[in-house]
């Protein structure tokens, strides 16, 4: 309903008191309210500076008449740089109420923007008047859209954006309304310099980082000589395991899982030249120190209950998952799946082999791109999650992970493996050598012991 619709009486505005802003601010503002035939308020007009409006009625729809959405509510009751100090909020009620909040009496800016998505041509009205002042505070939702408003602004004035922590309510007005002003006082003095989660700038930033950052936690290899290098396998780091085609990379890795299970650490595992039940097998070869990597030898050797009580115990904590990725899955199923595994199943450690042959399909040149999108991605989400990301990668005839060097350039640990498979001594041909030829987390390079194949229980032993 228009107010030409209206009885000539009821065409008197009035200054009235309103969810805890009083009729003082409400006049400051100009914040026009108008009663119906009973007395009632029932309509509330908030002018901005050209002298459009945006009309609520009571309790909660809005509209607008002649509203322009290039300017700031209240702005044209401050001059450009009349205090060191402006208040945005997203809502003209929080904006009455952080005034109301600091009793400033009207000489401390307080805006706010026209909505929660403010359009491109409000920034460029309005940047002179705002960088005018020396301090920016925000005092918006801790919600998608105030985090947006939030970087705009931080990246329009970088060095004065300051934001207001509202916990634990939801905007100012709720501060007025459960009579908590002297709480959002305290925290829009305390307000911190505003920052995008990606940047930290301020000395309480540092000091959280420090506090809250995890320690380098790692779980030992149990090859001692390799643990006196690397201390162990490192959560938040991307560890590649290389070597030429044959060589036994796949049993160095396994021999790695059946550590974490000993360990109880939980982790998930895909080996992806490797049936499902191959590489459970594996593991239960480990458990019983016995050759049963396969179903006839099982069998032949009647074992099958022996190693259904194996796989029970192997697996009665829950901290083995193994999983696999289905054909068709892109590199970002892969991350997600990866993301998942670490939070929704506590995951520390994952490992995959080889890196190569998740990307199929494609040219050698597209590959390579491919690969190096993917180790980048994966030393990144290691760090982002503090999960250590195991993977093998095989190598060419120069040593380099095959395919793309970067897979080796982000890697913040590579384990180079070594055997002499020609060797005419036995214990040498079945010897796997290990050299640390990078160590980003502990500096620490050069030979870290030997692994011996044993064929009778088909897996490594460690060398002392």
């Amino acid at each position: 309903m228009e107010l030409d619709d209206l009885l000539p009486e009821l065409k008197t505005h009035e200054y009235l008191a309103y969810r805890g802003i009083s009729s003082r601010v409400m006049e400051l503002y100009d914040v026009r309210s108008y009663r119906n035939g009973e007395g009632q308020v029932f309509r509330q007009e908030y002018i901005y500076p050209s002298g459009g409006k945006k009309v609520r009625t009571l309790p909660k729809t809005f509209s607008a008449k002649g509203l322009s959405q290039d300017e700031l509510f209240g702005m044209n009751l401050f001059p450009a740089g009349c205090a060191k100090i402006v208040t945005i909020t997203e809502g003209e009620l929080d904006a009455l109420s952080v005034q109301e909040m600091l009793s400033s009496r009207g000489t401390n800016p307080v805006v706010s923007l026209p909505s929660a998505t403010p359009s491109k041509r409000l920034w460029e009205k309005c940047k002179d008047w705002l960088d005018s002042f020396d301090k920016i505070i925000l005092s918006v939702d801790s919600d998608t859209a105030g985090d947006a408003v939030a970087a705009k602004i931080f990246n329009l004035f970088p060095n004065k954006t300051y934001r207001v922590n509202h916990t634990p309510y939801k905007d100012a007005n709720e501060f007025l309304q459960n009579n908590a002003s002297r709480d959002f006082t305290n925290a829009w003095w305390n307000a911190r310099k505003y920052t995008p989660e990606n940047i930290l700038n301020t000395s309480d930033q540092f000091v959280e980082l420090f506090r809250d950052a995890p320690n380098y936690n790692y779980v030992p290899t149990g090859i001692e000589a390799l643990d006196d290098k690397i201390m162990g396998l490192m959560q938040g780091h991307f560890t590649v395991i290389k070597a030429p085609t044959g060589i036994g990379k796949t049993e160095v890795m396994r021999y790695l899982e059946y550590n974490m299970i000993k360990r109880k650490v939980p982790f998930a595992s895909w080996h992806l030249e490797e049936t499902k039940l191959r590489s459970l097998l594996g593991l239960v070869s480990y458990k019983l120190n016995q050759n049963l990597t396969r179903r006839d030898i099982i069998e032949g050797l009647k074992m099958e209950g022996a190693v259904e009580e194996a796989i029970r115990d192997l697996t009665k904590d829950e901290v083995f998952y193994q999983f696999y990725m289905p054909d068709g899955s892109t590199s970002d199923d892969f991350i997600e799946q990866i993301r998942y595994l670490s939070q929704g199943c506590e995951c520390k450690y994952i490992f995959f082999e080889p890196i190569q042959d998740v990307i199929v399909g494609i040219s050698e040149e597209s590959k390579e791109q491919l690969l190096a999108d993917l180790s980048v991605r994966l030393s990144k989400l290691a760090a982002e999650l503090n999960i250590g990301i195991v993977t093998i990668a095989h190598t060419n005839d120069n040593g380099d992970p095959k395919y793309c060097k970067m897979i080796g350039q982000r890697a913040s640990v590579i384990i180079d493996l070594y055997r002499d498979k020609q060797s005419e001594d036995y214990g040498e041909r079945n010897t796997t050598h290990l050299r640390v030829e990078k160590n980003r987390p502990c500096s620490e390079e050069g030979d870290a012991g030997t692994l011996f194949f044993d064929a009778q229980s088909f897996t490594l032993q460690g060398v002392h």
